[in-house]
């Protein structure tokens, strides 16, 4: 039997490693089984692509035998996270945080194995919310150097903009947790993204401060598309993992819409797929990119949305792409009155109502400038009016705006 993949190696080669506080000494620890945790903000119902590198990033642990440990910040979510912001987060009251919470959790379950202690998830509620504060200042408090947090970039950068005195404790919170995972939980490594650095930092140092004890930090770089983009944000928002959201088709067009420059790169980082697998399918050029970009888009979907649900969407991107009608459920749809096809519907006003366009005015300036389609013919006037003529036997229109995003109209009572 071969010696075990290091973790440490996996996420080197993958790109997942920003900074860390002991290069050697994780490496080296990382050759045994350890417990390492990440902090997750409940602010959202679901988390959105900006999320994948941590959660994948536990995966990884847990396939090599550590045991991860997804921290829902249910007490640091009352306060709110400074770190990587310009404003002050919206407050939540407890009801919310506990509701986005849970449906967070089933979330997880699609990447992590929870059965038998394998993973942990915990809520810090369950223990930030009972401090008293007196205690917490003369215990926590006093460990911490007013100037030293002053000098944390994420502090810093908000001082310009104001800082709040509820968040400027937020970086205790984050230590007291490392310091109670540690303590109660055997926990060695916290990861996060690169804009939690001082709060890692923090934890590290006040676990040497009460404990006596050695813990580590990783961040992850901020991932950035080819074209300057921050990683996820598109034109029509966040692309969420919640498939009430976010369908699983639209989750399968986010990624085959990937820069031909980045897919490489997502390959290694949102798949599963072995590095040996990564390497060929990179070497692909011209017009093989779209069978790599299929790879990526159906492994990512299939992670998030289950074998079937990739199935189905790549079935209906197959079939819009090749221009064949099809009946598939996952092609996004919208349904018309026959009725309201009697005078016609000015085809910019589809668009709208599709968000194939954020706008009626962005709707015609797209097709003003060429970029609007009706069953793949170009449509030349904003005000065009589409009426029942325009739809096929099944009574169905395709959309297209630019080159790869479609809408299906369909009419009821055909």
């Amino acid at each position: 039997m071969g010696q075990k993949e290091n973790v440490y190696d996996v996420f080197r080669e993958r790109g997942f490693l920003d900074q860390l506080t002991d290069e050697e000494g994780i490496a080296e620890i990382l050759e045994g089984n350890v417990t390492c945790y990440i902090g997750f903000d409940p602010t959202a119902s679901s988390f959105h692509v900006g999320n994948l590198v941590p959660i994948m990033s536990l995966a990884h642990m847990q396939r090599h035998g550590h045991r991860p440990i997804a921290l829902v910040g249910g007490g640091t979510g009352l306060v709110g996270d400074p770190s990587g912001k310009d404003v002050m987060r919206q407050i939540l009251t407890y009801e919310e945080i506990d509701k986005n919470a849970e449906a967070q959790k089933k979330q997880f379950s699609r990447f992590l194995d929870f059965s038998e202690d394998r993973a942990l998830l915990l809520n810090n509620a369950d223990w930030l919310t009972r401090l008293k504060y007196i205690d917490f200042l003369r215990d926590i408090g006093v460990h911490f150097s007013v100037n030293r947090m002053l000098s944390t970039e994420s502090i810093r950068i908000r001082l310009e903009t104001g800082l709040s005195f509820i968040e400027f404790n937020y970086q205790l919170l984050q230590a007291y947790d490392f310091w109670h995972l540690f303590r109660n939980y055997n926990c060695l490594i916290q990861m996060g993204g690169s804009d939690q650095w001082g709060n890692i930092v923090a934890g590290i140092d006040l676990i040497r401060r009460l404990e006596g004890g050695q813990a580590y930090g990783i961040t992850f770089p901020l991932i950035m598309t080819a074209d300057g983009r921050k990683m996820g944000k598109t034109e029509k928002g966040a692309i969420w993992l919640d498939p009430e959201r976010t369908s699983p088709y639209e989750y399968y067009q986010f990624w085959i819409n990937t820069d031909d420059r980045d897919v490489g790169r997502f390959l290694a980082l949102f798949t599963f797929l072995s590095m040996e697998e990564v390497r060929e399918c990179g070497k692909l050029k011209g017009a093989e990119i779209r069978k790599v970009k299929e790879v990526l888009a159906f492994e990512a979907t299939r992670i998030v949305h289950g074998e079937e649900g990739a199935q189905k969407a790549r079935a209906a991107s197959r079939a819009l792409f090749s221009k064949e009608a099809n009946d598939d459920a996952s092609i996004p749809t919208t349904y018309l009155d026959k009725n309201e096809l009697i005078e016609g519907v000015p085809i910019f006003k589809l668009f709208e109502a599709t968000h194939l366009s954020a706008s009626g005015s962005e709707a015609r300036r797209l097709i003003e400038q060429g970029g609007g389609y009706l069953n793949e013919r170009r449509v030349h006037q904003f005000d065009h009016l589409v009426t029942s003529r325009d739809f096929n036997k099944k009574g169905e229109i395709f959309l297209r705006a630019g080159k790869k995003k479609f809408h299906r109209i369909k009419i009821l009572d055909i």
